[in-house]
């Protein structure tokens, strides 16, 4: 049965491209077409499709107040189209918290120059996204999961080397209600003195990431690295955004970074983030040969060479199978390597594809992992 798709923007050029677009593949219908967010609600509560495309500056209503009503009245995956600059990003990873499950540059240039290329990016993402566990009876925000004290420590420094500031505990971002079990059950993890957390992710990631990271102290005793797929114009307003929710200091890497406890830093979109025994950062063009810039696989791989059985890597949400071969290479150091489990990724792949490798230490759901960091690193 062929994926149903609602197609939201005020501009009937794109609207028409992308309706043309996701029309030529078999395997997806569209279904109805919505010129702004009221129109947005109307249409997904009448036509129920199986996934919508959301632009989010719009008359009337703008996108993330819909994305915000539809998850409310019609659950719905939600794929936001988004301008390549940084307010465009500030506001995508507005419509992420919201519960938009991914997103697209709008970008018209690229229509015209690679049409079969946007068209497969396009179609794979919406074919994805409707196989996701996105797709929920209810949408609610869960019981406060409490954030561990801070406890004040001499040795936590923030980005620039002083005193990490007591941060309070932050809201987490809403996630659907799961219409299934979570399926986690290993053990909680035993302590250790890793001298890195690593932690990949794609689709679902930002607010994935969020709700990880926000569980750690202050006081947090590893430096992290962090992986997220996401454009060049994108990581900056990300990592800023994590910097004001986190008790724990959060930035876009930058060549030369040195790793400290109690400091998270974020690979830049278009490029690859690796790390040495030094404990420093490189930051390196990305390879137009590799997939994904910034690239899992590449940021793990560097931490097997350089610290051996010391690291704590962890595979979140996501499409693909980036971080796998990373992951068997610090499996193979003797590391230690931790899934998402099915149940509360967005795109049960990039955890599977660990899984099924036989590479996972320990498989726990969104919401134990960050209290499991905080055991298994204190």
């Amino acid at each position: 049965m062929a994926v149903k798709v609602l197609v939201v923007d005020d501009s009937g050029f794109f609207r028409r491209r992308v309706s043309e677009i996701l029309s030529a593949d078999s395997n997806i219908q569209v279904v109805g077409t919505a010129t702004n967010g009221k129109e947005a609600i109307d249409q997904a509560l009448a036509l129920k499709p199986d996934v919508i495309t959301m632009d989010y500056e719009m008359p009337m209503m703008d996108g993330i107040t819909a994305v915000r009503h539809i998850m409310q009245r019609c659950p719905t995956p939600v794929l936001m189209f988004s301008s390549l600059t940084h307010e465009g990003a500030r506001v995508t990873l507005d419509a992420l918290d919201a519960g938009a499950v991914d997103f697209l540059p709008k970008n018209f240039e690229d229509i015209s120059r690679n049409p079969e290329k946007v068209k497969q990016l396009l179609c794979e993402k919406i074919l994805s996204i409707a196989r996701s566990n996105r797709r929920v009876s209810t949408y609610s925000a869960p019981a406060p999961v409490a954030a561990p004290a801070p406890t004040p420590a001499p040795s936590s420094v923030g980005s620039y080397g002083s005193s990490a500031p007591v941060r309070p505990a932050p809201a987490l971002a809403p996630i659907p209600a799961r219409t299934h079990a979570a399926t986690a059950s290993s053990p909680a993890p035993k302590r250790k003195a890793y001298k890195l957390v690593a932690i990949g992710t794609s689709t679902g990631g930002p607010v994935a990431l969020q709700r990880v990271l926000t569980q750690l102290p202050a006081s947090f005793p590893a430096p992290i690295v962090l992986v997220q797929h996401m454009p060049a114009a994108f990581t900056k307003a990300f990592a800023e955004r994590l910097d004001k929710l986190c008790r724990i200091s959060v930035k876009e890497a930058e060549d030369g970074d040195i790793l400290r406890p109690g400091l998270a830093l974020l690979a830049p979109g278009g490029k690859q983030m690796m790390v040495d025994g030094r404990g420093a950062v490189k930051i390196l063009p990305g390879d137009e040969r590799l997939n994904y810039k910034p690239c899992v696989d590449i940021t793990f791989g560097s931490a097997a060479k350089s610290y051996g059985d010391k690291v704590l890597a962890v595979v979140l949400t996501g499409m693909g199978a980036d971080g796998r071969e990373g992951a068997r290479m610090l499996k193979q150091g003797g590391s230690s390597i931790w899934a998402q489990d099915e149940a509360s990724c967005v795109i049960y792949g990039m955890p599977m594809a660990i899984v099924k490798a036989e590479l996972a230490d320990a498989v726990y759901s969104l919401d134990d992992i960050g209290k499991h960091l905080v055991e298994a690193c204190i």
